[in-house]
């Protein structure tokens, strides 16, 4: 007899390598998370609602402990996998500070740990993604300077690429969200995906007007008389998934719709890992709902080497001369930051050293 925790976790491994497309949306793309504030911000925006999510990992460690454990030991083998708040250090120096952050309004994120807060309002300097999040206008300006990077400029509408039964699915999943269908339909797919994949209290809290993470960070500096850099612009983080190919995009929007409310079990198991420091933990526990598939291995390379990656190095490099001149917080998604290709381990490469902070 299959318990209902089984039910659940068979479910979430129905949906392929989605979850690993959906960390796009809720770690490592403001535009993403902007995006979604608009849309939350319409007349029609969704019903507020309490979070309901469960969290998979323990449903994990009940029904299969074999794959648990496999994920344990997977995530304890990834360099610099604990903690989100490090200390970066060079002779000479004034220390400075990094926040791995979660682009969502989720109130138990908000709340800096003691020490990253203390850090944060000592700091002179406030490094973030990108600063155009400070300003509407210009953030409104990055998505009209390209178009063709966010829509379909050429006359093509979204039901155009799907079945029926998807494009029917698409507009319920939207109409729960209080997003009519029409306001996106000329949108690209990983633009609609990064609204779907949202459960309903992240989609009512930004329609009350409540700041994702780098959002508030970034906000309390400036009102603080604090300088506040960017690290990329929102152009460049369009260009990052807009050179996946469309299919791949399709793909993770028909995924998403199929996972429905079981989302929020996705978002809370992020939140989880996010909160108790276990970053490492998050490539493996998505491997573990999630049956291998050789056919979309491809893809999530190509995903992984662009969007994380790649911007990897760009912030790096881009972090070293602010950080050179000490005191300050910076703050980049979580998953930016483990990893042998890690901001991290770039960051140690440039003469910091960067050491984390309980």
């Amino acid at each position: 007899m299959t318990t209902s925790i089984g039910r659940r976790t068979s479910f979430i491994a129905a949906s392929g390598n989605l979850l690993l497309w959906l960390i796009a949306a809720f770690h490592m793309l403001l535009l993403a998370a902007l995006f979604v504030a608009f849309l939350a911000a319409r007349p029609a925006s969704a019903e507020d609602g309490a979070c309901t999510g469960r969290n998979l990992m323990n449903d994990l460690q009940q029904s299969d402990p074999a794959r648990y454990a496999e994920a344990v030991r997977e995530a304890e083998a990834v360099p610099n996998g604990k903690g989100i708040f490090w200390k970066i250090e060079k002779a000479g120096l004034a220390p400075s500070w990094l926040l791995g952050s979660m682009h969502v309004t989720d109130p138990r994120v908000l709340a800096l740990p003691p020490r990253a807060q203390a850090a944060h309002d000592a700091a002179n300097t406030i490094i973030i993604e990108s600063d155009e999040i400070l300003d509407e206008r210009k953030a409104t300006a990055a998505l009209l300077a390209r178009p063709e990077l966010t829509m379909f400029t050429d006359g093509t509408t979204i039901d155009k690429l799907l079945s029926a039964e998807d494009y029917k699915r698409l507009e319920a999943g939207l109409k729960q969200r209080g997003i009519p269908l029409s306001a996106v339909s000329r949108m690209r797919p990983w633009m609609i995906s990064s609204a779907v994949a949202l459960p309903a209290c992240e989609l009512a809290r930004k329609a009350k007007g409540v700041q994702f993470l780098d959002q508030k960070i970034a906000t309390d500096a400036v009102a603080e008389g604090k300088q506040v850099k960017g690290l990329e612009t929102l152009a460049e983080q369009i260009q990052a998934m807009a050179d996946l190919p469309v299919e791949f995009h399709m793909k993770s929007l028909i995924e998403t719709l199929e996972l429905g409310d079981k989302m929020s079990d996705v978002v809370e198991t992020m939140t989880d890992l996010y909160l108790s420091g276990d970053i490492g933990m998050t490539m493996p526990m998505l491997k573990a709902v999630t049956p291998a598939n050789e056919d979309q291995a491809g893809d999530y390379a190509a995903f992984e080497q662009r969007v994380i990656l790649d911007r990897n190095k760009v912030m790096a490099e881009r972090a070293a001369p602010i950080l050179d001149g000490g005191n300050v917080f910076m703050a980049v998604g979580a998953l930016h930051l483990p990893g042998q290709g890690g901001v991290i381990e770039l960051l140690r490469k440039q003469g910091f050293t960067v050491a984390a902070v309980n």
